[in-house]
């Protein structure tokens, strides 16, 4: 509960400064909006700019249990079931929530998520790569990485970021198009309103989805450090290499192809990754200590 006050005050405070933002780039450009009409505008590119993610919030564990055919084991029947199971219960009780649910998907590639509006009401999801791919160590060391995303509110803090983000690229795209196109002064058409508006949202968009994934990355360190003070860090650290091994293999038939596409192939790529390379994320592990 105070997580959740502490995110509406961080939210609320966020909101506050763009209001700020747009009112200092109103009287530079010399638009003349009414406070009411203000209020108004910044109450509407909120109203958007939450909508999307809060939904996607609140429905991300059904949707992702359909998505992937998530098969929740309820009573475990063999030795993989067995030790996801009891490693989850193990880490919910040192973190001091309730546990989540346990699924397991059929996919080659070696992932693993937790999903959830809540930390009483989360799902960790193992897909049939991983398990293939690792041994128990490495696959403790995966589940604590996700759980820690649970402990840490991952899930709600992204989808509250977003939603701050979104909030931003609407209502200083509406305000910087007004004032590209002069329109506080009789400008241009709203033709050319618009366009200039459509233009603002691509680049503010971009330049959110940069910090977004930024965050993203930061929160990606965080798991693997808890997952460490879980179990130690060589669990994950053999997890990682494990994922080396696995992009390694997968990367032989496709050569330059695969290469290409890489999503830390360039600058650029690694500015729009969501993880950090796992490489970095290894040494960050030994660097730790722990």
């Amino acid at each position: 509960m105070l997580r959740m006050v502490l995110y509406g005050a961080m939210t609320a405070g966020i909101l506050v400064l763009v209001g700020i933002m747009g009112t200092l780039l109103c009287a530079l450009s010399g638009i003349q909006i009414d406070a009411m009409g203000y209020a108004s505008l910044l109450g509407f590119c909120a109203i958007m700019g939450f909508a999307g993610s809060l939904i996607s919030l609140f429905l991300s564990k059904p949707l992702c249990k359909r998505t992937y055919r998530v098969q929740v084991i309820d009573r475990p029947t063999n030795e993989a079931q067995r030790l996801l199971v009891d490693t989850v219960a193990e880490f919910a009780r040192q973190y001091g929530f309730k546990m989540p649910e346990v699924g397991i998907y059929h996919s080659s590639d070696p992932n693993a998520f937790a999903t959830g509006a809540t930390r009483d009401g989360a799902l960790v999801a193992v897909s049939t790569g991983l398990l293939d791919c690792m041994d128990r160590d490495a696959v403790r060391g995966v589940i604590g990485h996700e759980m820690t995303h649970i402990e840490n509110g991952d899930m709600v803090t992204m989808s509250l970021l977003q939603g701050v983000l979104n909030t931003f690229v609407y209502f200083i795209s509406f305000v910087a198009s007004q004032a590209l196109a002069g329109r506080g002064r009789g400008g241009s058409s709203a033709a050319t309103g618009a366009l200039l508006r459509m233009v603002c949202q691509a680049v503010f968009g971009f330049l959110s989805t940069l910090l977004l994934m930024w965050f993203s990355r930061w929160r990606e360190y965080r798991a693997d450090a808890g997952s460490a003070r879980l179990n130690g860090a060589q669990p994950m650290i053999k997890a990682l290499e494990a994922l080396q091994r696995s992009a390694r293999e997968a990367s032989r038939p496709q050569g330059r192809a695969f290469s290409a596409m890489a999503i830390n192939a360039s600058p650029l790529g690694s500015l729009l990754a969501s993880h950090p390379p796992l490489e970095e994320r290894i040494a960050a592990l030994r660097r730790s200590g722990l």
